[in-house]
């Protein structure tokens, strides 16, 4: 699939000397993992997903406001050990 003058332009553009043991090593190794990817290409078309972008989605519940906002804040922030005002006090941590 890759040839050694691409092997050695890929070298030349990330600026690595490799001698040519090297060379044929990375042709073998890149043609391997070439080979792979192929594999899962032809995989992943026939299996039928939908390739839309944004097609996932929550199938667990509807993405509405379930309850009005604020009306717990008072039974959380009222469990927290130390509070000032609306706010949850922590210790500095700077």
């Amino acid at each position: 699939m890759i040839t050694l003058e691409e092997v050695e332009k890929l070298a030349s553009l990330s600026r690595i000397a490799l001698t040519q043991e090297e060379k044929e090593e990375m042709r073998k190794s890149m043609d391997s993992i070439l080979g792979y990817i192929e594999q899962v290409k032809k995989v992943s078309g026939q299996s039928g997903f939908d390739k839309k972008a944004g097609s996932l989605r929550n199938v667990m519940r509807e993405d509405t406001n379930s309850h009005e906002s604020g009306i717990y804040t008072e039974t959380l922030i009222s469990s927290a050990p130390k509070r000032e005002g609306n706010y949850i006090k922590v210790k500095k941590i700077l």
